[in-house]
């Protein structure tokens, strides 16, 4: 027995946060579209003794599967920021147990009380964040602070909507999310871009931008105070909205972007940063009244957030066991099965609303197939030792 549990412990699979928390996320997104798409086309519904449908899936698209590989990516990031290992072998193993703890009260009717199911749904987080905090304050990485805010402000969203289970929460959530895509973005894909153009032989260089970069942020907390105080609709939440989107555009003219467009892996980072972007401009339109809030929401959602965790979730795997950064045939058919997704339910419910049911079942069917050729593609990667 002993021998079996250290061989558990000693296995490549725990040896990382990207490898349990990218598999673990990957899988329950599938799992949770089939269930989400499988309601629209009349069959059983979601869990519904603590949330409604509606807000089962919101709440589970962000505190179940985003929240899996925000895990997942920071774990990762903070050891390299650091030169730390947050989490060994076990630790990792209890983070994910936590995880599972609050997938299964919040989809299971156990019978437990509702502050114990906010309880146990909440401990993941605060964990993670205290996990985090100690390399990051040990080393005195305070450029890196900044994530143990983002992380709090989640965890409060998390339990505030639990306990209202009012969606302003939800929105706020989304919004931090975005901030931390924006956050990272911002160093990543200039980055990931100029090394892959110097790779092909081009020139290219990043170019500084800290004023935006900085005000990219700012920008993104008065859309939050916006939400906050005044709801997803007025004049201040438009202004807002427009603006942000006004200085992520500008940030992104130096990304090169035209210049890697036969480059699926930095591709796909662009692309989720130009759904953010898009989030921006749809937003500010809803403010106004002309476009419904949830079809700017899922620009966020299905566009940004989708496309941002799954490009991550196909080089961090890659990048951190030695293997070549390239694009498999699998990998590209999901980046593209997850750009109909989201295209499917933003554009398609504005062009053509009466179809709706329609729109949100394809798109969830999308949305498992993509993430169903990402396991198929990425398990062995994340299962086996690194190659060098």
């Amino acid at each position: 027995m002993q021998e079996s549990s250290h061989s558990v412990l000693t296995h490549p699979f725990l040896r990382n946060g990207f490898r349990p928390f990218f598999l673990l996320g990957g899988l329950y997104s599938v799992i949770s579209l089939l269930i989400w798409g499988g309601f629209f086309a009349g069959h059983r519904p979601p869990p519904a003794f603590m949330l409604g449908p509606v807000q089962w899936h919101a709440h589970e698209m962000i505190f179940g599967f985003t929240i899996a590989i925000v895990a997942g990516f920071l774990l990762t990031a903070v050891a390299n920021w650091t030169g730390r290992n947050p989490a060994g072998p076990m630790h990792l193993a209890g983070l994910c147990a936590l995880w599972l703890a609050g997938r299964v009260v919040i989809n299971f009717d156990l019978g437990l009380p509702e502050i114990a199911i906010i309880l146990i749904e909440g401990s993941f987080i605060l964990a993670l964040a205290l996990t985090l905090s100690f390399p990051l304050l040990k080393s005195w990485n305070k450029r890196n602070f900044v994530f143990l805010i983002l992380l709090s402000i989640l965890l409060a969203c998390d339990m505030t909507f639990l306990v209202t289970k009012k969606s302003t929460s939800l929105y706020i959530s989304v919004m931090i999310i975005i901030a931390m895509i924006s956050l990272i973005g911002g160093r990543v894909i200039p980055s990931f871009t100029v090394a892959a153009l110097h790779q092909r032989g081009e020139k290219a260089k990043q170019v500084p931008q800290e004023k935006l970069d900085i005000l990219a942020v700012l920008s993104l907390v008065l859309i939050i105070l916006a939400l906050a105080f005044t709801g997803k609709e007025g004049m201040f939440l438009a202004i807002a909205s427009f603006l942000s989107a006004v200085i992520h555009a500008l940030r992104m003219r130096h990304y090169h972007t035209l210049r890697i467009l036969g480059d699926p892996m930095a591709l796909i980072l662009h692309i989720g940063y130009g759904w953010v972007i898009v989030g921006l401009v749809l937003t500010g339109v809803s403010a106004l009244g002309s476009l419904p809030f949830p079809i700017s929401l899922h620009a966020f959602t299905a566009g940004a957030i989708g496309s941002m965790t799954l490009g991550m979730m196909s080089r961090v795997p890659l990048a951190h066991t030695g293997r070549s950064v390239r694009a498999t045939k699998l990998a590209i058919l999901s980046f593209i099965l997850l750009q109909g997704s989201a295209l499917m339910r933003v554009f398609g419910l504005i062009m053509m609303a009466d179809h709706t049911v329609n729109w949100i079942m394809g798109s969830a069917t999308l949305w498992a197939f993509c993430f169903a050729f990402y396991i198929l593609a990425y398990t062995p990667t994340l299962w086996k030792p690194p190659v060098r």
